[in-house]
């Protein structure tokens, strides 16, 4: 037991049972699940690559590497690559549970850092972002990221961590770990800009602050937590305590669910008509809110486009007057006498007739359309799903025809 405990290995999540304790396997079959799953010239997925790695000499850390912000596509990537990156990041930083490593390189103007602006529009407070500068030893002679690490030039709340990872040259060259770590700490004890600062900086520290923040945030989880699993706790057995006399056959209990899925239905079908339902579609217009739009938007511009011309419709009530009286003459009057009035408002009304039919049938498919909606939560009883929905749209198509009729 002593022995594994001691021996470093790694295992994938899709190569289960397998252990790797050779770290340059690893690092090929990171390569090659990266090629199999994005295809060989710099796709990109959002479907992570799973691995653990167990060893005496690291701590306990979940850690997530994303992707940098790609502002140009290349290879097979889409034209929209960036848009989809910065998606995939905050997918995952919007967690209120994560911490963000915000990691910019010390040869580029923090201002402009887009693991900081990221943060930043997620975490405004600073309460989960750890600033990690890197690549300290590639700055022009005479410059350092002393105030940036001193806190002082983009204050974080957890402040920065500065660390030196081996370079390219240093990996083909098989440069390890333990020669790194080494490097890292001769780099900052010998800087004058870092040596005051050398031991709040490098990756041990970095790890250990990380460490010392998951403790920190187990241990201001936990009460919460503990009461969120005794109330679910005594939730379940309130719900056991029903359903101990349980009988399947019982027919009073299968009228009872019967209604109370009906009942559902209906208080569902009414607050997708009143728009105070629990869930709201931010896609398009539904419900309610379409069948409003029909009546106030949809209607009106129908009635705008009939065609309206007023030289006929002087004709007509020229007409109109005279008809009426007959062989008697036809006396200037203030009023349209009330027979011609009526014959052709008569007329004027008849021509709103296709307008209201078809804000009708459009009122009616929304009806239709929420009634399948509303039925998608009987979709475990095909037959009862089918019933309700048949039984409502006869209803919703029978004062359809009242109203055309009406109309």
């Amino acid at each position: 037991l002593l022995l594994i405990f001691l021996t470093e290995y790694a295992e994938f999540l899709h190569c289960k049972g397998k252990k790797f304790t050779d770290f340059d396997e690893v690092r090929q079959e990171i390569e090659v699940e990266t090629d199999r799953v994005t295809g060989m010239n710099k796709g990109i997925s959002s479907v992570p690559i799973n691995l653990r790695i167990y060893s005496p000499h690291v701590l306990s850390l979940t850690l997530i590497d994303l992707p940098g912000i790609t502002k140009v596509p290349v290879g097979d990537q889409p034209p929209d690559i960036e848009q989809q990156i910065r998606d995939m990041i905050m997918q995952f930083i919007s967690r209120e549970n994560c911490l963000i490593l915000a990691v910019t390189p010390a040869n580029t103007d923090l201002a402009n850092s887009d693991a900081l602006k990221l943060a930043k529009e997620v975490d405004p407070q600073g309460l989960r972002t750890i600033g990690v500068i890197t690549k300290l030893d590639l700055m022009d002679e005479g410059t350092d990221a002393r105030d940036v690490l001193e806190n002082k030039l983009l204050p974080l709340r957890r402040g920065y961590i500065g660390v030196v990872n081996r370079s390219q040259k240093d990996i083909d060259g098989k440069k390890d770990i333990k020669a790194a770590l080494l490097a890292e700490r001769k780099f900052f004890l010998s800087h004058p800009s870092y040596r005051h600062m050398a031991d709040r900086m490098g990756t041990p520290y970095l790890q250990k602050v990380l460490n010392q923040q998951l403790t920190n945030h187990i241990r201001d989880t936990l009460p919460a937590f503990r009461s969120k699993l005794q109330s679910q706790l005594l939730s379940i057995e309130h719900e056991v305590e029903v359903y101990k006399n349980f009988r399947p056959e019982d027919p009073t209990r299968k009228t009872k669910a019967l209604l109370q899925m009906v009942q559902q239905f209906s208080v569902d079908f009414e607050k997708r008509i009143e728009g105070s339902g629990d869930q709201v579609d931010t896609l398009e217009l539904s419900g309610g809110a379409k069948i409003n739009r029909i009546f106030h938007e949809r209607f009106p511009f129908e009635l705008v486009k009939m065609e309206f011309n007023e030289k006929e419709l002087r004709r007509e009530i020229s007409y109109a007057i005279k008809n009426i009286h007959g062989i008697r003459q036809v006396l200037p009057c203030l009023f349209t006498p009330d027979m011609a009035f009526e014959a052709i408002v008569k007329k004027q009304i008849v021509k709103l007739k296709g307008p209201c039919l078809k804000s009708v049938d459009l009122v009616m498919q929304e009806l239709i359309n929420t009634v399948k909606k509303c039925t998608k939560k009987l979709a475990t009883y095909p037959r009862l799903c089918e019933e309700t929905e048949r039984i409502v749209a006869g209803y919703i198509r029978e004062r359809e025809e009242k109203t055309k009729d009406q109309v």
